[in-house]
This record gives structure tokens, C-alpha cells and sequence, in this order.
């Protein structure tokens, strides 16, 4: 299954273009990116959930590295992500900007 299979199949999330990225929405707030062209994607996470995966990922996860990681935006790279890790991560993502109205 693909990133962007994973991404829409949450309920209700949508999918649209950000700047140069591929974006997954869901209540039109962005809770997944996608940039294909360097295999790597960005999550929107609580703080707690991006330290959690950024500790279990041997650094597969981590912060993005500007002030956006410092509220949750987190790196995954594509290529060494375990399937599963990848889509507990995204569930995080989707629940995190769901909760948040």
C-alpha cells in the first residue's frame, strides 16, 4: 500500500496540492505531506508522539528542522520506514488535526 493509500483511507481526508509537496487533509487542515521526489514525507504530530517516534525510529523520524518541527512537524524517511511505523504515525497525525478545531 502507498503513502498516499494510507493517507486516504481515513475518513473524510482529502487530498490537494501544497506548494511543490502533495498534502493530506482532513476538516481542510494539512495533516500529512508528501514529496515523491525525495521519498519523504511530513507528519503533524503532538509533541509527545514526535518524541516517542523519533526515539523508536533510530532516525527514520525526526523533527523538521526549523521552527515548524518545534510544533510537531515531523520527517519520515519513505525508504527505511516500517509499514506498520508508518501507518501508526500517520493515525497519530490524522487523530492529532482531527482533535483540533
Amino acid at each position: 500500500m502507498t503513502f498516499r493509500e494510507l493517507a486516504l483511507s481515513f475518513p473524510n481526508s482529502t487530498e490537494e496540492a501544497h506548494f511543490e509537496k502533495t498534502s493530506f487533509r482532513v476538516n481542510k487542515k494539512i495533516f500529512a505531506t508528501l514529496n515523491k521526489n525525495e521519498s519523504e514525507a511530513v507528519l503533524k504530530l503532538s509533541l509527545i508522539d514526535q518524541d516517542v517516534f523519533n526515539k523508536m525510529s533510530s532516525g527514520i523520524f525526526r523533527p523538521v528542522p526549523n521552527k515548524w518541527g518545534s510544533h510537531g512537524w515531523t520527517v519520515i524517511e519513505l525508504q527505511n520506514v516500517d509499514i506498520d511505523m508508518l501507518k501508526d504515525g500517520l493515525r497519530c497525525a490524522y487523530d492529532e488535526v482531527l482533535k483540533a478545531k
